[in-house]
């Protein structure tokens, strides 16, 4: 963080110069939502020279990056894996702020699994180890593990980088120097296979196989159907680091919003906006709560679906894209545990036996599994305050389909059984009688309280080869001066895409004022 630390006193300079303008010549920006994109997005506008106004329907910022206390524990009610830090490291930079105000620490073990048979693995982060590591649990060579990780490191960066960082539908992302030395790496990635096809002709052992199938699930996404070139997200774990922030995951939009005020942004919540109002094909204000707000520029942090249909109900859509196949979402339960438990890490997961089966229930006859892979993020391990001494608080996640005729309550109670009854023997303890206090969270709790489309978690699934390039731009040209951001769009949802749409969308920013 040195070199980012001294880069800060150049756009410090810059960013006061830009408060000490008169208000009048400053363009105005409105974001609507306070969301990590939002807030990301906000700061990066106010850097820029924007007065910037927020205004997000519900009582904080933090968007699906939640929290909540219940009976003595602490839950981070949303996003639980936290990678790519210098993305908020960047957003201190910009502001022209120390980044060392945000502290975090990298994870040694990036994940702890389970398997029905007993089989444990703990899997470091880091990628040597890694392969040393699963060589001796599955049996596969070394060297064929580590390959597997380099070639997933690769891609990443040169075509993650690329098309995660730019704008897709801009004539110049397909035009600069980067783009076009791509052409001669095309034979190195997977294009046409999916992962699961790619991962077994990397694998024998099929546990291992299913390891690297799950990271379909980072953008709410089906293996067995899902591009093989998503096969470069392990990079993101396995070669960037998986880390925690000091304080859970509720810290980050917490110190965003205290970034983004210390730079004069103003935010305004339980304000729910109404409709974004356009004018020969341009938007020019927002209208909240009956009255009409004059903005030059408009960013639309909602999620892309409710953003037409609700915010702009008179103008034209993008039906195509808007109709295209949701991701998953997830049905979370919150436990208060009385109880440590020594096997358990900051993440672990309780592998299903049937993972092809458990994927065509989540998308096609979206009945609960039997049998469902589990997900434990336990703070707690890191965050010692989030629990009682002697005690975990335990956030319980199975994938979940999107929200369409779904008897939820029949859903949570075939879940929560099937979940109990699978921990319990992995664990070999009873864990019902453990639970202390309880919580949680379905698709239509999700949609309700984050106005993502049927709850889906990332938007669109990314279950076909196109859909990189089917997802909504963060720059539209139906409508001038408005920009989207967040998970449902460009280029995709988790905490590190987002954080790339604000860059994206602010980036576009400057077509409209900075170079005018």
């Amino acid at each position: 963080r040195i070199g980012t630390s001294l880069g800060c006193v150049g756009a410090r300079i810059c960013s006061r110069i830009f408060m000490l303008m008169e208000n009048t010549a400053r363009p105005t920006a409105c974001i609507v939502g306070a969301g990590l994109g939002g807030l990301a997005t906000s700061v990066r506008l106010a850097a820029q020279g924007f007065r910037v106004t927020v205004f997000e329907s519900g009582p904080s910022a933090g968007g699906k990056a939640t929290w909540f206390e219940q009976a003595g524990y602490t839950f981070d009610a949303g996003p639980s894996l936290f990678t790519l830090p210098e993305l908020v490291d960047d957003l201190f930079a910009v502001a022209g702020e120390d980044p060392a105000a945000f502290e975090y620490a990298e994870e040694s073990i990036a994940c702890r699994y389970f398997w029905n048979d007993g089989l444990h693995f703990e899997a470091p982060a880091e990628p040597k180890q890694f392969a040393q590591a699963a060589s001796e649990i599955f049996g596969e060579d070394a060297g064929r593990v580590l390959k597997y990780l380099d070639e997933a490191a690769h891609a990443y960066q040169h075509f993650g980088k690329v098309f995660l960082e730019n704008p897709l539908n801009e004539f110049s992302t397909w035009t600069n120097l980067m783009t076009l030395k791509l052409a001669k790496e095309i034979f190195r990635v997977d294009l046409l296979g999916t992962m699961d096809s790619h991962n077994r002709r990397a694998f024998n052992n099929p546990k291992l196989v299913q390891l690297f199938n799950r990271f379909a699930t980072y953008n709410g996404s089906d293996p067995y159907r899902a591009p093989g070139l998503l096969t470069m997200i392990p990079h993101l774990e396995h070669g960037v680091g998986s880390f925690f922030p000091k304080g859970g995951i509720r810290a980050i939009p917490r110190v965003l919003q205290q970034l983004a005020e210390k730079m004069g942004v103003e935010f305004h919540f339980n304000k729910t906006v109404e409709q974004i109002e356009v004018a020969e094909r341009a938007a020019k204000g927002v209208l909240v709560d009956g009255v009409s707000h004059s903005f030059d520029l408009i960013v639309s942090n909602m999620d892309v679906v409710p953003t037409y249909r609700r915010l702009l109900p008179n103008q034209p859509a993008p039906e195509k894209t808007l109709s295209q196949e949701r991701s998953s979402s997830a049905l979370i339960f919150y436990w208060g545990i009385a109880k440590e438990f020594s096997k358990l890490g900051l993440h672990n997961i309780f592998f299903a036996d049937d993972y092809r089966a458990e994927f065509d229930g989540l998308f096609s006859s979206k009945a609960p599994s039997p049998d469902p892979t589990v997900y434990i993020h336990i703070s707690s391990k890191c965050e010692a305050t989030d629990a009682p001494y002697g005690k975990e608080n335990w956030f319980v996640m199975i994938n979940a389909p999107h929200d369409a005729n779904v008897n939820w309550d029949d859903y949570k109670a075939r879940a929560r059984e099937a979940i109990l009854k699978k921990l319990s023997e992995r664990l070999g303890d009873d864990v019902e009688s453990l639970i202390e206090t309880e919580a949680t969270l379905s698709p239509p709790e999700i949609e309700a309280k984050t106005h993502s489309y049927r709850g889906a978690l990332y938007g669109a699934a990314s279950n076909n080869k196109f859909a990189a390039f089917l997802r909504h731009p963060n720059r539209t040209s139906r409508i001038d001066r408005l920009l989207f951001v967040g998970g449902s769009v460009h280029p995709g949802g988790g905490i590190p895409l987002v954080l790339l749409s604000a860059k994206i969308a602010a980036d576009a920013a400057k077509k409209y004022f900075i170079t005018k």
